[in-house]
């Protein structure tokens, strides 16, 4: 039996709240009752009754959404899935399934200590694994392995035919493959509900890995220096970072603004063996930033508890098991809001200045101390071409993707933040790389491949083509799924696939 709570039990209030602060907005958004769901059947059944109540159902699967997306739901019920959390091992064909309510970081350490394999999904391990696939999930280990969704064999997903009625689909490439291709690049909440994913092989997990981080103070920062730094990145991942022996090289800039006091570029790298024995690669991407010469300290603050000192960079070799991507920590999340863009090519001139100027900039009564631009590398494996007919995730060219992300706790500051962000977002995608009918967005073209629907926005909504920025050209055929097997549009939110 489901475990029903209302807003008369204590823990409604706790358990109503999304991990971003912002959301639901006001009391008028709440829903009116939270189903924790404990197995496939419970959910099945909850369902099923919040359908023929006639109430909308959100879907929470245990992680965070940048977004409202369950959060908004006025009188209608949140269907938690955060106790259907199981990974294991199917033993009549060899297959893994994972429940959709797994956290990444519970599902590496899992599959790690009990199989000695890896999936190649995302680098916070609070993150749910239940949209974390459906939307093309990536990560550490993916420029050698492909994405999430990649390696996907198998979904248990609820449906809901034109008359109400809750029907339970084992999907595949054999059965219903049109929805089953749907649920690899789509994103969540577009098509049922995800009960498990079941996956035939996954990859080795690494034996080992090395890890370095490059400290570079804003103090120390000129515009000059900056530009060295994101044209080197991106410079090396548009050119030798193509080739196959260094697609166990992921690399990350993570361009705090200067209120933070530091920049970071760091790598992760194995070979295609899983081992470290030979570091070539590695050397080769740490020696393009030598002669920046990066802090000799690690600032409190910057990931570590205490400073502690090192050379013109910290390397580390560590066992795989210990790594962030098996289940490391980051910062929680409090008010927030993100952008993201997938890249074709290098920065440009303009680009990098328009990242300095609003990397640099001051407004009154708004703490940028928690306000970023990660760029993760990207490419390698995830941009196999054959994977464009299996899955929906169009983004098969891109060599770098990028999330504007800022944080705050005063929910006065909400404006100051949001508003800055939009500005600088789009006037990054203003310059004359960007044609007059996209200006301020990353239109798939020469430069951009779009935005990743793992990271959603509803502000894009606001352009009319948003659709091609999250699904290039699979809307149609996206559409067309959604009218099939969600005829009444019972699972919607605001970035969802329109009938």
């Amino acid at each position: 039996m489901a475990i029903l709570i209302t807003p008369d039990d204590v823990r409604f209030a706790d358990l109503k709240r999304a991990r971003n602060g912002r959301w639901p907005e006001d009391r008028s958004e709440e829903v009116s009752t939270i189903a924790l769901c404990l197995s496939a059947q419970d959910t099945a059944e909850v369902l099923q009754r919040v359908v023929s109540a006639g109430q909308r159902p959100t879907i929470r699967s245990g992680g965070h959404c940048y977004e409202d997306f369950y959060a908004n739901n006025p009188k209608g019920t949140l269907i938690d899935m955060s106790m259907q959390s199981q990974v294991s091992a199917l033993s009549n064909n060899a297959s893994y399934r994972i429940e959709a309510g797994a956290t990444l970081g519970r599902t590496y350490q899992e599959l790690y200590k009990l199989y000695n394999v890896t999936l190649p999904g995302g680098t916070c391990d609070s993150v749910g694994i239940g949209g974390h696939v459906t939307g093309g999930g990536y990560g550490f280990v993916s420029r050698l392995y492909g994405t999430t969704a990649d390696w996907l064999s198998g979904v248990d997903i609820l449906t809901v035919d034109a008359a109400g009625k809750v029907t339970m689909r084992s999907c595949s490439a054999k059965q219903d493959g049109d929805l089953f291709r749907a649920c690899r690049g789509a994103g969540g909440g577009n098509f049922g509900l995800i009960v498990a994913y079941t996956f035939e092989k996954l990859p080795p997990a690494p034996q080992e890995v090395m890890v370095s981080n490059m400290i570079f103070p804003w103090a120390e920062m000129s515009e000059e220096k900056f530009a060295r730094i994101f044209d080197a990145f991106g410079g090396y991942f548009a050119t030798r970072g193509q080739d196959p022996d260094t697609w166990g090289l992921f690399g990350v800039i993570e361009a705090n603004h200067k209120a933070s006091g530091y920049m970071r570029v760091s790598a992760q790298f194995c070979n295609p063996d899983g081992t470290c024995k030979e570091t070539k690669v590695l050397d080769e991407f740490l020696a393009l930033f030598e002669g920046l010469k990066p802090s000799a300290t690690v600032p409190v603050g910057a990931g570590n508890s205490s400073s502690q000192s090192f050379g013109p960079h910290m390397m580390t070799r560590i066992p795989w098991a210990e790594t962030g991507a098996a289940g490391g920590a980051r910062r929680g999340l409090t008010r927030g809001k993100y952008k993201s863009t997938c890249m074709k090519k290098k920065f440009t001139e303009y680009e990098i200045r328009t990242l300095f100027k609003y990397l640099t900039q001051t407004r009154p009564g708004v703490d940028f101390s928690r306000t970023l631009l990660e760029v993760d590398s990207y490419g390698g494996a995830m941009n196999r071409k054959e994977m464009l007919e299996e899955t929906v995730a169009f983004q098969r060219s891109s060599i770098m993707k990028l999330q504007y992300q800022t944080y705050w706790s005063d929910p006065a500051e909400d404006e100051g933040h949001t508003s800055w962000m939009h500005e600088f977002y789009k006037e990054v995608y203003s310059g004359s790389d960007v044609d007059a009918a996209h200006q301020g967005t990353p239109y798939p073209g020469a430069n951009y491949e779009g935005c990743y629907i793992n990271w959603c926005d509803r502000d894009m909504t606001e352009y009319s083509y948003w659709p091609e920025l999250y699904y290039g050209p699979n809307y149609d055929f996206l559409q067309q799924v959604k009218r099939k097997y969600d005829p009444n549009n019972v699972f919607h939110h605001a970035m969802s696939i329109r009938p």
